[in-house]
């Protein structure tokens, strides 16, 4: 079944980081992905550019309104997702709980509905 593995943190905390803090991050995340691909789990994944580049769209009685910035104003920012193949929502929740992402924010792990 697949997963996707939504990474959440503070975006301030992050950008206000020290370069070599920023490299030990990435490097992290780099090592995580590689495990998922050994693995042959991982399906995707991107990190996500910050909150002030989204844009939220909404339709409501025929008019679409765009407006800049995320959909919620929150303290902790969605910064990326992997996808994963995995057998059940436990194996699902054991790689949540190695991705760098869960120690420095939250993770939430959602099936996905196949189409």
């Amino acid at each position: 079944m697949q997963y996707l593995l939504l990474i959440y943190r503070d975006e301030a905390k992050f950008l206000s980081a020290s370069k070599a803090e920023a490299e030990q991050m990435t490097a992290s995340y780099m090592a995580y992905a590689e495990a998922m691909k050994k693995a042959g789990v991982i399906r995707g994944g991107e990190r996500l550019r910050p909150v002030t580049d989204a844009t939220t769209v909404r339709v409501a009685g025929g008019k679409t309104s765009v407006l800049n910035g995320p959909y919620a104003d929150t303290k902790e920012q969605l910064a990326g997702y992997f996808m994963i193949d995995v057998p059940d929502l436990d194996a699902a929740l054991s790689w949540a709980a190695r991705c760098p992402g869960a120690s420095q924010g939250a993770m939430e792990v959602r099936p996905l509905w196949p189409m």
